[in-house]
């Protein structure tokens, strides 16, 4: 069997969670990069969407609200972030299923979806955590299902090189490695999809956000 990945907190430290959606809206350009990648997801009416490592719930939010025909699906194994998810979509006036578990094993059949999307998740996980994901994500989307997934990436040039450092301080160099060697599509290759690709580059002031497409084989 397999070590299932381990929870760690949005900000690495449960004490900084309450400050994560500030933190993120002024240090990566969350407007620009969310909106961005649900609109390369395309999320029509009758899709059923699975935010991967929810958070807060914000994208699975404005995911809602994009399409409100889709069935959206959070899950994060933090409750403490999902207490926050709910409150933030109850506001919103929202209807977004919440779900607590790993996304190494997730309790979802075979096939249950028709998009997974996933933002600033992955840079907290080592490579073979990373892998078991990518491998439950292929499983749960439909033949011809897509992922799409917004996390660090290569950083572009020195400045976004420099600036990267403090995400790998505070979230981990072992974790964060191969966002910076640009192997996310390798690994989402190795996972059994398709026609994978890295759509667009947004920098920050922590470093250069990658977005990502891949299609379920």
């Amino acid at each position: 069997m397999t070590a299932p990945e381990t929870i760690k907190p949005a900000l690495a430290y449960d004490w900084l969670t309450p400050f994560y959606d500030p933190v993120v809206r002024w240090t990566t350009r969350e407007r620009t990069f969310k909106s961005s990648l649900l609109a390369q997801a395309g999320i029509g009416a009758g899709h059923r969407v699975l935010d991967v490592g929810c958070g807060t719930g914000t994208l699975a939010l404005a995911a809602k609200q994009t399409c409100p025909g889709a069935a959206v699906t959070g899950l994060d194994a933090d409750p403490a972030v999902l207490a926050r998810a709910a409150r933030k979509i109850e506001a919103g006036g929202e209807i977004v299923r919440l779900v607590e578990g790993r996304a190494d094993s997730m309790p979802f059949a075979n096939g249950t979806f028709e998009r997974a999307i996933s933002s600033l998740f992955f840079h907290h996980l080592d490579r073979a955590a990373k892998q078991r994901v990518f491998r439950e994500i292929h499983r749960l989307l439909v033949p011809g299902g897509e992922l799409h997934v917004a996390d660090w990436g290569c950083p572009e040039n020195v400045a976004m090189s420099a600036a990267f450092l403090v995400v790998q301080l505070l979230d981990g160099f072992s974790t964060t490695a191969d966002h910076r060697r640009g192997l996310l599509p390798t690994l989402m290759q190795e996972a059994g999809f398709r026609e994978v690709e890295v759509t667009r580059h947004v920098n920050t002031p922590c470093g250069t956000l990658s977005l990502f497409r891949a299609v379920r084989a």
